[in-house]
């Protein structure tokens, strides 16, 4: 396909999380598949009072390969008027605009309806939700905002999709898998990870990687696990508290459970990343509610089998007794999925895992975008 020039708006270096992981990530498959590519990240993405971690800023050292800029002011109109005249004098063939909570529609709308006026630039959003997972007041109008501003749509999961034709009718969407992670480093041994984070090699290791959040269940896999008490089984808990922890720790106290976890509930960076995937011997999802979840292509990348709740894309993208275990989003069924996965094994689920993860490509991805 002919060179184009593309640039994505979205978090990028020293914004941390996942967003700024698979936006760099994107960028390198377009330059690696012949195109000019940058990011137009945020100077200012969230206001600290409205942030619900310890920091907004990764400890990685910045990708030396792609191209980023710092300069979008979330809550500054001046601000969105200067980036978007910028772009539009620039011109690039295609702006990628990532859309994930509609707080974002306000500062994004805005600047795409400034790059519009050069009459070139077509653009594209990767929506990875439409409707949040938590409501909150002008949702609507500021996602119809945003959404107005853009030529055409990609989804990583059926439900995205669904929620996208609630507003969009009728401008051209695709639907993707979302790409495997593989920018963490390649897998290494279980014992070599565990070794790294003290844990013994003879352990039943269940995960639960990623920001702590109500919608993501954590409670009804605390709940399980008082339910697998007697089992030698332990919860490996990796990710930040994006909510009040305190809530958590009775619940842990009441349970009963403390010596049935291992709770590292500091930001993982990237750097680290591999050690935790690689200890597990399972990735639990014991989501409420979901579209679609990063973890699902990192866990693929790492070859791990997952048990998931049967909600959003995850059953669709995890097929049951293949590349992992489907249960309700209830504990007892967590607890007898969890029972299932030991009883089949680790073993069981790889050769499912490696067909599985063939589908999910970054070449497809940018060929999706370039042809929509």
């Amino acid at each position: 396909m002919a060179h184009k020039t593309i640039v994505i708006i979205g978090p990028g270096h020293p914004l941390r999380g996942g967003l700024a992981t698979f936006n760099q990530r994107l960028c390198k498959a377009f330059i690696d598949e012949g195109h000019t590519c940058s990011i137009y990240s945020f100077s200012l993405q969230y206001p600290s009072f409205l942030f619900p971690g310890k920091t907004q800023y990764s400890t990685d050292p910045a990708p030396t390969d792609i191209d980023i800029y710092p300069v979008i002011n979330s809550v500054h109109p001046l601000n969105w008027l200067q980036v978007g005249n910028e772009l539009k004098r620039i011109r690039p063939d295609i702006i990628v605009v990532r859309f994930w909570i509609p707080l974002m529609g306000p500062a994004l709308g805005s600047i795409l309806r400034r790059v519009k006026k050069n009459k070139h630039t077509r653009i594209i959003a990767i929506a990875d939700n439409v409707i949040p997972h938590e409501k909150r007041p002008f949702d609507t109008p500021f996602t119809k905002y945003f959404l107005n501003s853009c030529d055409a749509f990609i989804t990583m999961s059926d439900k995205v999709m669904a929620d996208l034709r609630q507003f969009e009718k009728n401008k051209p969407a695709k639907e993707v898998l979302h790409p495997l992670y593989d920018n963490f480093g390649q897998p290494i041994s279980k014992s070599a990870a565990r070794e790294k984070l003290g844990i013994n090699l003879n352990e039943k290791i269940l995960l639960f990687f990623g920001f702590i959040r109500n919608y993501k269940g954590l409670d009804m896999l605390f709940e399980a696990m008082a339910l697998l008490k007697q089992q030698p089984i332990k919860l490996l808990v990796a990710g930040e508290f994006y909510e009040d922890e305190k809530a958590y720790q009775e619940q842990i106290a009441r349970l009963g459970i403390k010596d049935s976890l291992i709770l590292k509930t500091d930001f993982i960076p990237d750097s680290e990343v591999k050690y935790y995937l690689c200890t597990a011997d399972v990735v639990v999802q014991p989501y409420r509610n979901a579209t679609q979840s990063g973890v699902t292509p990192l866990a693929y990348f790492f070859e791990k089998p997952m048990i998931v709740t049967n909600v959003g894309s995850l059953p669709v993208r995890v097929p049951n007794e293949k590349a992992g275990l489907v249960c309700e989003p209830e504990p007892a069924s967590l607890a007898a999925a969890i029972t299932r996965y030991f009883e089949l094994g680790e073993q069981y689920f790889i050769p499912h895992l490696r067909t599985e993860k063939e589908k999910y490509s970054w070449h497809n991805l940018v060929k999706t975008i370039l042809e929509i």
